[in-house]
């Protein structure tokens, strides 16, 4: 059972935190990942990280804008969102998987959370 947090309206050039938390404390077993729907669009993947957080791997739309990291102890996902803009806008779902290697297909990832809404105005 996954649940988001920290969505909300934003400046285009600000910044944003999601959280992602785990009740099962499996957590530390999942390599997770970030993904976002806009409206009228396909959900896309935005960023992946291993179960150790050893290895992490981002859509080219966000790299250098967006950090993904854990906290296995608190079974806490997070995405550190900065320099936003207004094409960021949309519905972010973290996911859970245990396949090995970075996963970029939402097909892959076997628990989802409900959803944050981010919203960047221009």
């Amino acid at each position: 059972h996954l649940v988001e947090s920290g969505g909300g309206l934003v400046q285009a050039g600000g910044s944003l935190g999601l959280s992602c938390t785990a009740s099962e404390r499996a957590f530390i077993n999942y390599a997770m990942g970030w993904f976002r729907q806009a409206p009228g669009k396909e959900r896309e993947f935005v960023a992946h990280i291993s179960w150790s957080g050893s290895m992490k791997y981002y859509e080219d739309s966000v790299k250098g804008r967006f950090t993904i990291s854990r906290n296995n102890a608190k079974n806490t996902l997070y995405l550190q969102m900065d320099s936003l803009k207004p094409e960021d806008t949309a519905v972010y779902y973290c996911a859970a998987t245990l396949r090995i290697g970075v996963q970029q297909s939402g097909k892959e990832y076997d628990y989802w959370g409900q959803g944050t809404q981010v919203t960047v105005s221009s």
